[in-house]
């Protein structure tokens, strides 16, 4: 199966609580195309109390088989990369992976452990995906399966037991 693998670096903003009860948020914002010389999980910006980091970078994978998919993102409107996140203290938090398939980030998000934001694609990478699907991308025709006639009062279709003198259920019938 042909895969793409691409390198990417994840921005995140830190906003401060909203109550003295509350936490911080930490919610993905941005990807870059390339990787900057900052170490990971550096705080880059802040201003008013909202903190920019750089939490690292990550390779964004591309399966020949969910070209449909990167094609249903592309045609969208509105292509995302969706980012999923493990905690929310920016100096240990974990890219747990980037994806281009709407359906896997949407598979994310069911993890309660995660937090997965989806953000805008920059454009480099839109186009690198655009040829990617462009050249790996098979339509498959949709084949619609036949219904079997079952008759609903025939025996079902079993093997016949045939019965050692060592099996165990053989001398008790109300083991059967």
């Amino acid at each position: 199966m042909p895969t793409k693998t691409l390198r990417i670096s994840v921005l995140a903003l830190r906003r401060p609580a909203v109550t003295k009860w509350g936490a911080g948020e930490l919610r993905p914002c941005s990807v870059l195309p390339q990787e900057p010389d900052a170490a990971p999980n550096t705080l880059l910006y802040a201003d008013n109390g909202v903190e920019t980091w750089y939490l690292g970078g990550r390779d964004l994978v591309l399966y020949s088989g969910d070209t449909l998919h990167h094609r249903d993102n592309l045609s969208s409107g509105r292509p995302a990369l969706w980012v999923a996140l493990r905690g929310q203290d920016p100096k240990t938090a974990e890219i747990v992976n980037v994806t281009a398939d709407p359906y896997e980030g949407e598979g994310y998000a069911s993890d309660l452990d995660l937090f997965v934001e989806p953000v805008p694609m920059p454009g480099v990478i839109a186009t690198q995906i655009a040829e990617f699907v462009a050249a790996h991308h098979v339509d498959i025709p949709f084949k619609k399966r036949k219904r079997h006639v079952i008759d609903p009062n025939a025996e079902p279709p079993r093997a016949p037991r045939i019965l050692q003198d060592d099996d165990k259920w053989a001398h008790n019938p109300r083991k059967r």
